[in-house]
């Protein structure tokens, strides 16, 4: 279960200045929060170690690299007894093809939001490595058209 940490007005403002961009300069991002740089640079430290700061990373554009097709997949498993699902979690991990994955309290158990080159790629990935998992049992996929709003944007 996930520890939930109390944060002040200032660690606030400290992640949502780094969400916006995260190669701010200590010294830039210590005058957007109202902190001379020690100060911020021991928050961010805190933030970090706390793991309420779990990383930074750069934000590729993935048309660019050729992946414009996402497809949104419903996966049903045979039984989700936990060794049915930890099976399933431990390989879903193991497929690059697969940005997300979600379990889902619904008609079915997971939801995976794939991304690759095009829709015969895609039907390769679906049939050669996400039918195959554990307990896999049904999918059903969901084209997407276009993307109005992304949050890794």
């Amino acid at each position: 279960m996930t520890k939930i940490v109390k944060l002040d007005d200032i660690d606030r403002k400290i992640i949502a200045v780094l969400r916006e961009d995260g190669r701010i300069s200590i010294t830039d991002l210590a005058a957007a929060v109202g902190l001379s740089k020690t100060p911020c640079q021991l928050r961010v430290r805190r933030l970090t170690a706390e793991k309420i700061i779990r990383g930074f990373r750069a934000t590729v554009d993935p048309a660019t690299l050729g992946l414009n097709h996402v497809a949104f997949t419903e996966v049903k498993l045979v039984n989700t007894r936990e060794e049915a699902l930890e099976a399933f979690n431990q390989a879903i991990n193991r497929i690059p093809e697969v940005e997300e994955c979600h379990m889902i309290a619904s008609s079915f158990d997971y939801l995976l939001k794939i991304r690759t080159s095009d829709v015969t790629r895609y039907r390769k990935i679906l049939g050669e490595k996400i039918s195959a998992l554990p307990h896999v049992s049904s999918t059903s996929t969901f084209i997407a058209m276009e993307t109005i709003k992304d949050a890794s944007s």
